[in-house]
């Protein structure tokens, strides 16, 4: 549970074809329906993936011929001209009959050498284990990173290309791709002991799944070595068997152990591992690790168990040794961002808070601040990158308040703040390794996203993808777009929300009115920009007679540190405060009507929903909460006790934010969803939920969906799961 399209100035001869297009394909437009948003590709989108070669004057691509093989392909960024790079049908491994598909793929730094991933398989939330090869591109052969049994995970080049390193079953493996020789790297790997890798709560949380480093001059590998020995399994059941399987999961619940981290160098000349001194507190957690500049020091980034402290740390590869440079601190929580090295390792660049926004800074490597970089007021939401050539920063942020995203540029001077993208609305930017080329994907409320090539300066060179198929058939539909608005609480807090309405809307009916909700720290749902199937979904429902709305409540991003963090030690309360006074001041709004106001959530969604529900008792007629958090005590260790801290310490707050004290006060009609194979909110949130519900007679409904994720996805599941939806409040709303 981690936290945190047509302008006016959209190019006039991509506006004209498209326009043509839309009148053109009007008449083909799909029904609105559960099956041709969740079971078909009607409403898919047709962007492009690129990966920039290293001197930013191409990108590459994969495309599947004919037979279904993957081809790589070279495009010239400026022409739009493509060349075969690799055609998929000669990967054929040796001793095999048929070529392996390219799922992900990765040059050498001289590209005449081509790591290839395939034969994945999902490691909870991604699919991380799998098969690699190396494709020689001058003597076209394919080269198996491994032949020994077993996934591998994480391969990667060396940096002259000669050698390849990957993790299988917890320790490190280097190859020698001219001899085929295979050495064990590290070889304490178990069930309790990982090495370059991490565990459940650290790739969740801390998004760490590749947990080791080359040095520049490959002779060195720095990893994560985790000891979950501490950590009791929590059994996940699959009952697909005659008789049901428990499957174990190291989940460190909140106020529990969490593994024991160590960070290692090992020499491979040598085969020596030296071992950082990462200091006397062991109860901590390393979010992020490098060699920083030369292959003789690396950096790492080290957090309290609190999470209110973030020291970045230099150590020495050979000895051990290290120092603190830069500390990072707030009374509440901290983010576990990382350094930007520039200069060859003599400046980086941080993002921090300690303004009360999110704001970047420059430090020298000592450790000691040059300054703010950025001006402050607003909030730097993606930091893109550096031209250090021009000594300029690219990001975006929140200038023109919360809701859009412009790319914007800055110099490390903090001087001379240009905005970019003048158009509203939202632009996901990808620049070019030189910094001369971006790709913009850039989307509106209720507009596909488009994809275009541009200058950095902003200069449009051409379109990517014009996504022309399926704004054609949103245009089709002639749906109402969301309108945006605030909503003032009785206690004077403006919150942004937005709001679809029905087709022919008439503001003398009331209409009943479903609210969307998440709520987490640093998040957002009212943003302009496209919301996928669930957007379509939403306007399928004001198709059928519904108001659509989304509140973001205080404690989401944004906004600055004060509006986010005012709900530490308090998740849920705040919160679910805003929703529940956010559906009183629709109840009022002479369009609605006050006796059929429903919520819905997701995961902290889900959470939500519960929570406003029960809190709120008679405000909402109905609630739908999918895979909720009923009892934070129940929730992992790093998310929960990063704003709350541990229950031994906070008792109080996780009484008051657990759903489960209020289950009593249900009145309406509630849906309780969950997979029996989440990993991530396990079902037994939902069972402990049901035991007090029933205990306190009260009727509810709910669905299982037998070893899905928490995701709850695959083959049919999802259109069954919004068929559900959908059927249920048609029922009850």
């Amino acid at each position: 549970m981690r936290a945190r399209l047509v302008s006016p100035l959209f190019p006039v001869a991509l506006a004209v074809l498209l326009a043509g297009s839309l009148v053109a394909q009007a008449t083909q437009a799909p029904v609105l329906t559960v099956h041709s948003i969740w079971g078909t590709r009607e409403f898919a989108s047709d962007l492009v993936s690129p990966t920039w070669t290293k001197d930013g004057a191409a990108y590459t691509t994969i495309e599947t011929d004919s037979a279904g093989h993957t081809d790589l392909y070279r495009v010239d960024a400026v022409s739009g001209r493509k060349e075969r790079l690799v055609r998929g049908a000669d990967l054929v491994p040796p001793g095999a009959a048929l070529p392996v598909a390219i799922e992900e793929y990765r040059f050498s730094s001289d590209g005449t050498r081509l790591l290839i991933f395939t034969n994945s398989a999902r490691v909870w939330r991604q699919s991380t284990k799998g098969t690699y090869y190396v494709w020689d591109l001058p003597a076209r052969r394919l080269i198996p990173v491994s032949a020994q049994p077993g996934y591998q995970m994480f391969a990667k080049l060396s940096p002259d290309g000669r050698m390849a390193a990957f993790v299988r079953a917890n320790n490190i493996y280097v190859t020698d791709l001219t001899t085929g020789a295979e050495t064990a790297v590290t070889a304490d790997g178990n069930d309790n002991v990982i090495n370059g890798t991490s565990d459940w709560v650290y790739e969740e949380e801390l998004d760490l799944r590749d947990a080791f480093r080359w040095s520049a001059d490959g002779r060195r590998i720095a990893f994560w070595r985790l000891d979950q020995t501490a950590i009791r399994p929590f059994y996940l059941l699959n009952a697909d068997s005659l008789y049901p399987e428990l499957v174990p999961v190291r989940y460190p619940k909140a106020g529990m152990p969490n593994s024991e981290v160590k960070i290692g160098i090992v020499d491979l000349a040598s085969r020596q591992t030296t071992w950082v001194d990462l200091g006397g507190d062991k109860d901590i957690y390393v979010a992020a690790m490098d060699f920083a500049g030369s292959s003789n020091e690396i950096w790492l980034t080290r957090l309290n168990r609190h999470q209110n402290r973030l020291d970045l740390l230099l150590a020495d590869t050979q000895r051990g040794a290290s120092r603190v440079i830069m500390t990072d601190r707030d009374s509440a929580w901290v983010d576990h961002n990382q350094p930007r090295w520039i200069d060859g390792g003599k400046q980086f660049l941080f993002v921090s808070e300690r303004d009360g926004y999110d704001q970047v800074y420059l430090f020298n490597r000592d450790g000691s601040l040059v300054r703010r970089v950025t001006p402050g007021g607003w909030d730097v939401l993606q930091v893109y990158g550096v031209d250090e050539k021009k000594r300029v920063l690219y990001c975006s942020g929140a200038i023109d308040g919360p809701l859009r995203r412009p790319l914007v540029r800055i110099g490390l001077d903090g001087q001379s703040l240009t905005r970019i993208s003048p158009e509203p609305g939202s632009h996901g930017i990808e620049f070019d390794p030189t910094f001369q080329l971006y790709v913009d994907t850039y989307s509106r409320a209720g507009i596909p996203p488009v994809q275009t090539l541009r200058r950095a300066d902003g200069t449009l060179v051409r379109t990517l993808a014009d996504n022309i198929a399926l704004a054609a058939k949103v245009a089709g539909l002639a749906l109402a777009r969301p309108e945006f608005t605030t909503i003032k609480t009785a206690d004077g807090v403006e919150l942004n929300a937005w709001i679809i309405k029905p087709q022919g809307f008439d503001p003398s009916h009331r209409y009943p009115l479903l609210m969307n909700v998440y709520g987490g720290p640093g998040s957002q749902t009212v943003t302009d920009s496209w919301g996928g199937a669930n957007y379509l979904w939403h306007q399928m429902l004001a198709r059928d007679g519904y108001l659509v709305a989304s509140v973001d409540n205080r404690g989401t991003g944004g906004r600055g540190a004060r509006f986010m963090k005012m709900t530490y030690l308090h998740l849920g309360r705040y919160e679910s405060a805003d929703q529940i006074a956010s559906a009183r001041w629709f109840a009022a709004q002479p369009y609605v009507d006050p006796d059929r106001i429903g919520i819905w959530g997701w995961s902290y969604g889900g959470y939500m929903s519960s929570l406003s529900m029960f809190r709120g008792a008679g405000v909402f007629k109905a609630a739908l909460a999918v895979a909720p958090v009923t009892d934070w005590r129940l929730y992992d260790t790093i998310y929960t006790e990063r704003y709350m801290r541990t229950p031994l310490e906070n008792p109080a707050g996780y009484a008051e934010g657990a759903p489960l004290a209020y289950a009593d006060s249900l009145k309406g009609h509630f849906l309780l969803v969950h997979g029996t194979g989440d990993d991530n909110v396990h079902f037994q949130n939902s069972v402990r939920l049901v035991e007090r519900l029933e205990a306190a007679n009260r009727q509810f409904d709910m669905r299982i969906y037998p070893n899905k994720t928490h995701a709850i996805a695959g083959g049919n599941t999802r259109e069954n799961l919004y068929g559900l939806f959908t059927a249920w409040l048609e029922k009850n709303l």
